[in-house]
């Protein structure tokens, strides 16, 4: 039997404020040394599961041994075996993995500079390569933060026909990104099966093709705010309305499956900023977040 093969794309850095500061403050992100990455009940025996590769090749904001170390934590807990990869993605380098994790992709243009205009960090070949590979039987989880993430995902996403906005989802008001079922945020999948909310930490927003399945839906009263430069916004800011937006969907693709997401820092545990504020699977209001990453990577890798 074929074993199935799952590639992870994320794109994850926090709302810190309006000014030119943010990429700064962005990098004071740390992972959470002592963060809970246990796993009660794992999928498959230690070390015994599929082959994870976290890319490191395309000036990712997370790497496995950066800031995406929880989340390679919590996969080696439920099984899998976590490496980092480097180079291009191409039929010869997905056939040695079993599970590809893509985190934060840029462009080299826009490596410590966050502003327009934020060109694909895929070639053509690449994005036709992934393709290719998952409508086999591999899977995919892309995650396209805020900008100037989805520009840097976009080759990635449109070849699945996902449309991401490159911007900010903001909801209206402010306040804590929940994703709840009591509302209808939070919609019934296996991927969400025993979860009644989760948590994002601010990201972007997207349009699913038609045979995807939603699973986080904008709902109670967002905007999407596409400035020049990430965090810098004013009344000339272009904005549009992003109520029934998605942020998360699940689709399937060939023989394989596809899982886009609008956030990332939901999937790892980080601590941000001078304070060290916990952001991730490790705060206080997202107890939920860890069962949500193990039910996606068991649903694209067959197991639930």
């Amino acid at each position: 039997m074929r074993r199935r093969q799952v590639l992870l794309s994320a794109a994850c850095v926090p709302l810190l404020g309006a000014s030119p500061g943010g990429l700064a403050q962005a990098r004071q992100q740390a992972p959470d040394p002592d963060v809970d990455t246990s796993v009660a009940k794992p999928a498959y025996p230690q070390g015994k599961g599929p082959r994870l590769a976290i890319d490191g090749g395309h000036n990712n904001f997370h790497t496995v041994d950066g800031r995406f170390a929880p989340f390679a934590a919590v996969a080696r807990a439920d099984g899998y075996r976590v490496s980092g990869l480097t180079g291009p993605l191409s039929a010869q380098s997905l056939a040695g993995v079993d599970l590809l994790v893509v985190a934060n992709p840029l462009a080299a243009v826009n490596v410590g500079d966050w502003s327009l205009p934020n060109p694909g960090a895929y070639t053509p070949e690449e994005a036709a390569a992934v393709k290719a590979w998952v409508e086999a039987g591999g899977a995919l989880l892309l995650i396209a933060d805020h900008m100037p993430f989805p520009g840097g995902a976009q080759p990635l996403a449109k070849a699945f026909g996902f449309d991401f906005d490159n911007g900010f989802a903001q909801r209206t008001g402010g306040g804590p990104e929940f994703f709840q079922r009591a509302d209808g945020s939070l919609l019934d999948h296996p991927i969400t099966r025993g979860i009644d909310r989760v948590q994002s930490f601010t990201g972007s927003s997207f349009r699913a093709p038609p045979q995807a399945q939603p699973l986080l839906v904008l709902r109670g009263g967002w905007s999407v705010a596409m400035p020049q430069k990430a965090w810098v916004f004013d009344d000339k800011t272009p904005r549009h309305d992003g109520e029934g937006l998605l942020r998360g969907a699940a689709l399937s693709a060939g023989k394989g499956r596809v899982v886009a997401m609008g956030e990332a820092a939901m999937f790892t545990a980080q601590l941000a900023g001078p304070q060290g504020r916990k952001m991730g699977f490790n705060a206080p209001t997202a107890s939920r977040n860890k069962a949500f990453l193990l039910n996606v990577l068991r649903w694209l890798s067959g197991k639930v």
